[in-house]
Parts: C-alpha cells; sequence; structure tokens
C-alpha cells in the first residue's frame, strides 16, 4: 500500500468515525483539515466539502464490506 493510500484510508476511518457520531460534514473537515481551511472558501461550493464526502462514502463502503479487495491485494515483489 503507498504512503498515499494509507493517508486515505487513515483519513477515510476518521471522516467515519466523525460521522457516526453525528457530525456535520462541515465540522469533519474542521477536524481533517484545520478551520482557517475550511473556512477559505464558500462550504456550498468547496472542495474540501467534496473531498469529505467522498471520504464518508468511501469509508462506508469499506466498513460494508470493501475491507476485503485490500485483504486479497497481492504484492508485486
Amino acid at each position: 500500500m503507498t504512503p498515499q493510500q494509507r493517508r486515505r484510508f487513515r483519513l477515510m476511518m476518521q471522516a467515519a468515525d466523525g460521522h457516526s457520531n453525528g457530525a456535520s460534514y462541515r465540522d469533519i473537515a474542521i477536524a481533517l483539515y484545520g478551520s482557517k481551511r475550511v473556512a477559505a472558501d464558500p462550504w456550498k461550493t468547496s472542495a474540501l466539502r467534496d473531498a469529505v464526502i467522498g471520504l464518508v462514502e468511501g469509508a462506508t463502503a469499506m466498513i460494508g464490506g470493501g475491507y476485503l479487495q485490500i485483504l486479497r491485494h497481492r504484492r508485486r515483489s
């Protein structure tokens, strides 16, 4: 697994944890990226909003069984 994939999986699990505890997408974005970065753009059209929604959706898929694909993946030597 590449460093980028590990980072994305970590962000997905953090986003899923926040979502399952009732945090809004905006609250999750602030926790992951910081309040200054979130406040820099209008929220409804923010790329961070789209990123957080994607992280939550990706995490939901992983939790629903998508993690099995990672376990089946074989490393090339």
